[in-house]
């Protein structure tokens, strides 16, 4: 999910007069939102139109808030992704499709594996595109309170591909949140960033594979990417190191960290190319240097999780050994790291939503924790550390 952009939008921009306050009465939302429609460039009679036969859909709102596979640690989570069949799968692919991936790396300078890493984990390469009805998904999460500033700008960008041609209420369908095709762009990405692959003269993300490649290309490029730099790198660390060094707060070079005594598992460093350490769960598990490439993924999807388990397959995928999983210690269960995050909002520190899942929020917060109980502060919590913090 990519809401960042539009939560700093929503804070710095006033809503329309007429603009449509989130829950209440569905129909009277839907009512606001024809009102608000052409304050956003689309007719009112295409806003009515639009929304006349759209309605809530209670398994959107279930899907929502039902993300537990996110609370999963990195080694679990990625060993659930990632498969030799994905691998198979994906090399496969690249060779099939050589000549597109070739005007992608041209064109947007994307690396191949970075694309074909999110074509595998958004839809398994196009095979299960979701079904959920994309207009009612939208609406749906436009309407909850939870996230309207991202799914409301997201409704009046379908209602223009509406009034375009290329999209249908009725039966445009895609995934639970609304994205859309085999690497799920959602409206406004594809307004924006939509490419025409096959110069058919329609930008056909679900059923044409240049449609939609190289539409995530062009995605990836406005996002920031930047051609021919890689975005992360295995490492193994000193066992002596100064773990509050690490995180993503924290940037020096790789030659610079190549001096404190990291290492590369496999290859080289990007020498001249600011990075941060990272330890997904802590510093006996594994462990990675990422560029600045690594931090346009954080653009494409917001879990911490999902974007290592992106980017280290992409390297996979390009010929990199399996991770050192190490001996990582126990981790917190969903509770356990409710009541963490609890204790951290009780404290200060802003954690977000209180649901379990170890983000960096969080994870900078035990970093914080760490240092000032006199603890090696890798930002992994442990059920010792929780203790601990209890008892202070």
């Amino acid at each position: 999910m990519r809401s960042t952009f539009f939560a700093a939008l929503c804070t710095l921009l006033p809503l329309p007069a007429l603009a449509a306050t989130c829950g209440g009465d569905f129909a009277t939302f839907k009512n606001a939102l024809v009102a608000e429609a052409p304050d956003h460039g689309v007719q009112t009679l295409t806003a009515r139109e639009f929304l006349q036969n759209v309605r809530q859909d209670s398994a959107v709102l279930r899907a929502d808030r039902s993300q537990a596979i996110y609370q999963r640690p990195f080694v679990d989570f990625s060993r659930r992704l990632i498969s030799n069949a994905r691998i198979d799968s994906g090399r496969q692919n690249s060779q099939r499709h050589a000549q597109i991936f070739d005007t992608i790396e041209n064109r947007y300078g994307v690396d191949r594996n970075v694309l074909l890493a999110f074509w595998a984990f958004e839809t398994d390469y196009g095979n299960f595109q979701g079904d959920f009805n994309t207009a009612n998904a939208l609406v749906t999460l436009a309407h909850d309170c939870r996230r309207p500033e991202l799914f409301r700008p997201q409704v009046f960008a379908a209602m223009e591909l509406f009034a375009r041609g290329d999209f249908d209420p009725a039966t445009t369908t895609g995934a639970w949140a609304g994205e859309v095709g085999m690497v799920q762009m959602l409206p406004e990405d594809i307004i924006q960033n939509g490419v025409d692959g096959d110069g058919d003269g329609k930008v056909s993300l679900k059923t044409s594979v240049s449609d939609a490649l190289l539409s995530g290309g062009s995605m990836l490029q406005a996002f920031g990417w930047r051609k021919g730099e890689p975005w992360i790198d295995e490492v193994t660390m000193p066992a002596n190191f100064d773990w509050s060094l690490t995180g993503l707060h924290t940037q020096k070079s790789a030659a610079e960290w190549a001096r404190l005594g990291v290492r590369p598992r496999d290859g080289g460093f990007a020498d001249n190319l600011r990075a941060s350490i990272i330890l997904p769960q802590g510093r006996f598990g594994p462990a990675f240097l990422t560029y600045p490439n690594f931090e346009i993924y954080f653009k494409w999807n917001q879990s911490f999780t999902y974007v290592l388990t992106a980017a280290y397959f992409a390297t996979r995928l390009g010929g990199a050994p399996v991770y050192n999983a190490g001996t990582p210690e126990t981790a917190l269960d969903g509770d356990q790291m409710r009541r963490l995050q609890s204790l951290l909002q009780q404290r200060g520190y802003d954690v977000g939503k209180i649901d379990g899942i170890l983000g960096s929020g969080t994870r900078n917060a035990v970093q914080k924790e760490q240092i000032r109980l006199g603890l090696p502060a890798d930002a992994w919590p442990t059920p010792a550390f929780l203790t601990e913090l209890e008892r202070s």
